[in-house]
């Protein structure tokens, strides 16, 4: 189907006609689009002075994904959990091929019932900073008179 008019029509419109309608749906297709991406931009990222909640059975680590299933957790090798996320300071995902020999400081959650690494939360300094627990931290279930936490 032909919708533009030949140019050896005499029509009042001319042979531009065909051309002013692409030009106008082209312009149209453009505002839509810049309507509909302006609410992502005005969002506020987290990281940029928003806490991130973490869940209460997280701990604190540094970890070193090493690639495919294995990661170094606070100097132990752990496998990686099928579903596992790496979450940025900006709560974004990061996939795990990306940062393969770095090392971050987490907030970390082991999976109960495969002692698998489920979540990880790379921290930023502020995060960093506030006190938590970790597989990193010397924890007893007895105390010593040279127990060093007693004095």
């Amino acid at each position: 189907m032909n919708r533009c008019l030949p140019a050896l029509t005499s029509s009042p419109a001319g042979p531009g006609r065909c051309l002013n309608a692409a030009r106008a749906i082209a312009a149209a297709s453009l505002a839509a689009l810049a309507c509909m991406a302006a609410p992502a931009q005005a969002q506020v990222q987290p990281g940029m002075g928003v806490v991130r909640n973490f869940p209460d059975a997280s701990l604190r680590g540094s970890l070193t994904i090493q690639g495919g299933s294995d990661a170094v957790l606070s100097g132990r090798t752990i496998r990686m959990a099928p579903g596992m996320r790496l979450f940025s300071p900006q709560n974004s995902l990061v996939m795990l091929h990306t940062v393969q020999g770095q090392t971050f400081k987490v907030n970390y959650l082991i999976e109960n019932s495969t002692g698998m690494l489920l979540s990880a939360w790379i921290l930023t300094e502020g995060e960093a900073a506030q006190p938590r627990n970790g597989s990193d931290t010397i924890q007893f279930n007895f105390r010593t008179d040279s127990d060093p936490t007693k004095k």
